[in-house]
């Protein structure tokens, strides 16, 4: 939840309560009843769906919600029914629960996904709210991005400063600012993302012979353990939440295809992993486990490395180093994602399932994409497309040309890409941008008392 003077900007979660307090305070100062006050505060209020995932969007009974909010609940002067038809998607219906996104969505007079494809999604799942026609529902899209400074290597920064200029950072959400990447030497951009490759397996090296000390392993192990992966194999990355429908083990789909394309010698692949599964999601720890015992299987030993203990500094070694991003959520689970957008200004690039962001950002040259946005409505199918599509694009698109060079040794195609990922999606994928765009789309109208193409869903 953020607040601007003037105006509440909610989104899942308890931030729904927020608005109720907001309500009762502007019955106090107005001298006005529940009904009057809530016209007046709805105008102020902005409403930010984050996932389509069901987990995402907590529903409460009847008895916890007047546990909690019993109190406030006569303040507003409301029946015990009436407080949590504000949460149902079907008033009237005593079976509901209360759900927490439909009180925000009741409330605020402007809502947003989190991508063009969310917002998509998000009219779809909330159609029943508003009684309008899909494409009709009010839920518009302000697409996120990410912390430039937070997440930009030091190497990337000082070449940015070369050649976008000295100032570059204060104009980072426009376009013509990143146009100066075309100009880069192509040995400068390459070797300064190689020196950040072999930071990033250094650290990983660290990290496993660490986990290998804490798990009492052998010397030997801990010896091979701090030579595995090599700075000239091609290395795709994968780190984040390991929930189910992100399917970190969709490359395990074909053992066989897999262990052929590691240990191919001379276009070998190199898979990083990081990540954490939530403490009560059994099946994502299953995922994660799977991924694990990859480290101890001989075929893929010193290819495979799982990375224990993920937090943000493994995930910006991550970001800043590899090769290839890996992201193959099950569309169109993934609201939007930032984890890709990291890499992108890091030189990186982004092998993906045409979900969330990617799925406005990928232009064909600026990256790799997982199928053609298809999905089934069976899922083992969905996957069994999405495993094999992977496979055809890994083998037929990116590892051919990581492993073209030319004369001088360079990847004159992988580094065109590279120079076009970062001009067409750096301006366009950063919190510049973004806070831009939510200043503009919802808290100046907002403060303002105007209406906004993300105007009240009922």
């Amino acid at each position: 939840m953020g607040i601007t003077p003037g105006v509440l900007h909610l989104n899942e979660g308890h931030s729904g309560f927020v608005v109720l307090e907001a309500i009762l305070n502007r019955m106090q100062e107005e001298g006005v009843n529940f009904d009057a006050a809530v016209p007046d505060v709805s105008r102020e209020v902005i409403f930010t769906t984050h996932t389509p995932v069901p987990a995402g969007h907590d529903r409460f009974n009847s008895d916890l919600i007047e546990e909690h909010l019993g109190p406030l609940r006569e303040r507003l002067g409301l029946s015990r029914d009436r407080l949590m038809d504000m949460g149902r998607e079907n008033p009237g219906n005593k079976d509901e629960d209360f759900c927490m996104t439909v009180l925000g969505l009741r409330v605020a007079r402007r809502a947003n996904a989190v991508s063009a494809l969310h917002g998509e999604v998000s009219r779809a799942m909330w159609k029943g709210l508003s009684g309008k026609p899909e494409d009709r529902v009010p839920i518009g899209h302000i697409t996120n991005g990410v912390h430039v400074p937070s997440w930009l290597a030091p190497q990337m920064s000082r070449l940015y400063d070369r050649h976008l200029g000295a100032a570059w950072q204060q104009h980072s959400a426009e376009a013509r600012i990143w146009e100066g990447i075309e100009n880069v030497d192509d040995g400068e951009l390459w070797e300064t993302h190689l020196s950040l490759k072999l930071q990033l397996l250094e650290f990983v090296r660290a990290r496993a012979m660490k986990q290998a000390e804490i798990r009492d392993d052998s010397s030997e192990e801990r010896t091979r353990l701090g030579n595995v992966l090599s700075p000239d194999a091609l290395t795709i990355g994968f780190a984040r939440r390991f929930a189910t429908y992100k399917r970190a083990n969709l490359i395990l789909a074909d053992i066989e295809k897999l262990a052929s394309m590691v240990n191919d010698p001379k276009r070998p692949v190199q898979f990083v992993f990081a990540g954490k599964a939530h403490p009560l999601d059994e099946p994502g720890k299953k995922v994660l486990q799977q991924i694990a015992q990859m480290m101890r299987d001989s075929q893929f030993a010193d290819k495979f490395v799982f990375v224990e203990d993920y937090d943000i500094n493994v995930g910006r070694h991550f970001v800043q180093g590899v090769d290839v991003w890996l992201n193959n959520p099950r569309r169109p689970l993934e609201a939007s994602g930032t984890s890709g957008q990291k890499v992108v200004l890091n030189g990186g690039l982004n092998l993906s399932v045409l979900d969330g962001w990617w799925a406005e950002a990928y232009d064909g040259r600026n990256g790799f994409a997982i199928g053609t946005g298809r999905t089934h409505s069976n899922m083992n199918v969905h996957d069994t497309r999405d495993g094999e599509d992977l496979y055809r694009v890994l083998r037929e698109e990116v590892i051919p040309l990581y492993y073209q060079r030319d004369r001088d040794g360079l990847p004159r195609g992988w580094i065109k890409l590279m120079k076009r990922t970062i001009r067409t999606l750096g301006w366009r994928f950063n919190a510049d941008r973004m806070v831009m765009d939510y200043t503009l789309k919802c808290y100046v109208p907002a403060a303002g008392g105007t209406s906004s193409d993300m105007s009240a869903i009922l």
